[in-house]
């Protein structure tokens, strides 16, 4: 494996105890604080497109998640904390915390969209703005599984599925696999809007069975808890109240719904949002459309 190379030069990088373990983050910028979560497959790398212009403005926090990249790998309990998007966002709170930050902008991608959501549900008082990456919400990805959606990401049934089968399968062929599914995703539907730096990284945190494990266990969490707390949150008719923009690919994940902007009004009325000319993978394919998109509406009074 060769040498991982520092993406974000310039940027400091910190190893933040929280109640699951350490969390590794990167952080740089200057102005108010702005949190910014990868999503599967991935690593706090995936934002080092966009980060030299949002750090411009902000103050970036840009962790890896529990059990992703170089962030300790907690063990998962019976119902799959810490690996709910509750735990995570819980845990991302705590991080920013121990940083200076009790109030902050917020974008995620993926996984990382998901624990942003749960984030503004939880804590409404902690986020002033919040943006989602190719992703609309777990209960609307669960309740509208149908035979297109199930096709497109398959990986959900699948990670979610009881251990050890999925970890045994891709473990005999992490980097295959990683590759593969990676190049599934994009708008070219090959690996070359990717940094070569940028792969190296993501080829070895998914190398480690130990984060494989991990993943599956955030998407059991997926499966379970995740999808009962939306249950209950659209029961109750709670909504997130703090402007959201949620963006997606043209060809992305998202767009299979059919209707991203107008599912994401259901959780939050006052959503604005569109599609960027990519696939899943916005801040490495189109990173200057997603990075002028986010700035304009980070920046907004």
């Amino acid at each position: 494996m060769p040498d991982l190379v520092d993406l974000f030069p310039g940027f400091s990088s910190h190893w933040i105890d929280t109640s699951v373990g350490r969390i590794f983050a990167r952080a740089g910028g200057s102005g108010p604080p702005l949190l910014l979560l990868h999503g599967y497959t991935q690593t706090n790398v995936m934002w080092h497109r966009t980060a030299p212009m949002l750090a411009k403005h902000f103050s970036l926090v840009i962790p890896d998640l529990p059990g992703y990249g170089w962030s300790d790998i907690p063990q998962a309990n019976q119902e799959h904390a810490p690996y709910d998007k509750r735990s995570m966002a819980k845990v991302m709170v705590e991080a920013m915390e121990k940083l200076g930050h009790v109030r902050f902008k917020l974008a995620g991608h993926d996984r990382g969209g998901r624990v942003a959501y749960r984030l503004a549900l939880d804590h409404a008082g902690r986020v002033e703005r919040m943006a989602t990456l190719d992703i609309v919400p777990t209960y609307d990805m669960w309740h509208g599984m149908d035979r297109n959606m199930a096709m497109k990401v398959w990986h959900w049934p699948f990670l979610a599925q009881p251990e050890p089968l999925p970890e045994m399968l891709i473990t005999k062929a992490p980097v295959e696999y990683l590759e593969w599914k990676m190049a599934s995703w994009t708008k070219a539907k090959t690996l070359s809007a990717f940094d070569a730096r940028a792969l190296d990284h993501y080829r070895a945190a998914f190398s480690d069975p130990l984060r494989i494990h991990a993943h599956c266990e955030d998407y059991r969490a997926g499966r379970y808890a995740d999808l009962a707390n939306d249950e209950s949150d659209r029961a109750q008719g709670k909504t997130i109240n703090c402007p959201l923009l949620a963006l997606w690919g043209g060809v992305g994940i998202a767009n299979e719904s059919g209707a991203p902007l107008e599912i994401w009004k259901q959780w939050a009325p006052a959503a604005i949002g569109g599609p960027i000319d990519s696939g899943h993978f916005l801040t490495e394919e189109n990173s200057e459309a997603t990075a002028v998109a986010l700035l304009d509406f980070f920046t907004a009074a």
